[in-house]
């Protein structure tokens, strides 16, 4: 297999703190968007007229591996949560970025709409068609083939696809304790507390997966990979702050977060005895452990505390939580058949090295 260089060493171009780095441009979209970010640009409407073009030019799916678009959506999104290196905090609710990210967001949600259309059940018990779409399969899949046979090389690309999740992991979920009440709020506050170590910096899921990184030879520096990654790796997170950024969406948000809680620690076993395969220790394999453990218990909630008395309450949700649920698996999918597929063809998954 032909290998990137991977840079294990925090970029230049990352300043202290955890805002997200200025990445490359991918297209004419978010060379706009970066220019007007960075200050070398003052004319908001243009990328506004840029993003709304490059949206209606997108039919289908298309835009899912769109590179430019989805790297714009990022950026926008981030915008909201940890912020962008150097970038003032006024441009969050800027205006023309929030219409340019309107019209993006209209043509990804359509793509997501398709790409999972016959991925889920429109009505019945809630409970358990959520148990029976995360069902585990017992044909091949990549963390089987991460348990058996991956290099250390591959982890490290793995890691890196995923570290611009869950080197925040939980944030954008937690976004729905505001909305909610009763029952699912405490169910929610329950999971995400657990996700947050209880509060113990050292047991942060978040903190446990830089600890990975690091024992494997890579930055832990947050999105210090952005340039690395390609578009579907983008989309996959892209969905989440979707999700996670529409109130209207909360069904979904709940549906996405029931998926990840149930369809994690199965994996997670395999991607523990992968490393120690490999010769790695307790420190590259604790967030692995942790996720055997924890997500055994949060499945539980999440599925019969959080999105079931979800739809209880309100069960005109009940479609948008299976919605949900299916998008997150269908993303996981279309990322794993891009890494596996790249492998099977003797190429890394990445894009170019990070400078």
């Amino acid at each position: 297999m032909s290998s990137t260089r991977i840079d294990r060493t925090p970029s230049q171009a990352v300043t202290t703190g955890t805002r997200m780095p200025i990445p490359s441009a991918r297209g004419p979209v978010s060379e706009l968007l970066i220019a007007l970010l960075s200050g070398s640009d003052a004319n908001p409407a243009a990328f506004t007229a840029a993003a709304r073009g490059s949206a209606g030019e997108h039919d289908g799916t298309s835009i899912v591996f769109d590179d430019d678009a989805q790297l714009s959506l990022t950026l926008l999104y981030e915008l909201h949560l940890q912020g962008l290196a150097g970038v003032p905090d006024e441009w969050e609710w800027n205006l023309d970025l929030l219409a340019g990210r309107a019209a993006l967001e209209s043509s990804f949600e359509a793509a997501v709409r398709t790409l999972v259309a016959g991925h889920h059940v429109e009505a019945g018990d809630v409970i358990s068609q959520l148990w029976a779409m995360t069902a585990p399969s017992t044909g091949p899949s990549m963390s089987k083939f991460m348990a058996t046979d991956a290099s250390t090389e591959q982890f490290q690309e793995v890691l890196v696809h995923r570290s611009l999740n869950q080197l925040r992991e939980s944030d954008v979920h937690t976004l729905g304790i505001p909305r909610l009440s009763g029952a699912p709020k405490a169910a929610l506050v329950e999971v995400q507390a657990d996700e947050y170590g209880g509060g113990r910096l050292e047991r942060m899921h978040s903190t446990l997966f830089a600890n990975t990184m690091r024992e494997l030879g890579l930055s832990d520096r947050y999105a210090h990979y952005l340039d690395a990654v390609p578009a579907v790796t983008l989309a996959s997170l892209n969905v989440l702050s979707l999700f996670g950024f529409h109130r209207r969406l909360l069904g979904a948000l709940i549906g996405h977060l029931c998926a990840v809680e149930t369809t994690s620690s199965l994996p997670s076993k395999n991607y523990s005895a992968g490393l120690r395969r490999l010769g790695f220790g307790a420190r590259a394999t604790l967030f692995y452990d942790e996720h055997v453990e924890a997500d055994s218990v949060h499945e539980q909630i999440a599925v019969r505390d959080l999105a079931g008395k979800l739809a209880e309450q309100d069960p005109t949700t009940g479609s948008d939580i299976l919605f949900g649920a299916a998008a997150c698996l269908v993303f996981d999918d279309l990322l794993a058949e891009h890494i596996t597929g790249c492998w099977d063809r003797g190429d890394t998954s990445l894009r170019s090295s990070p400078q």
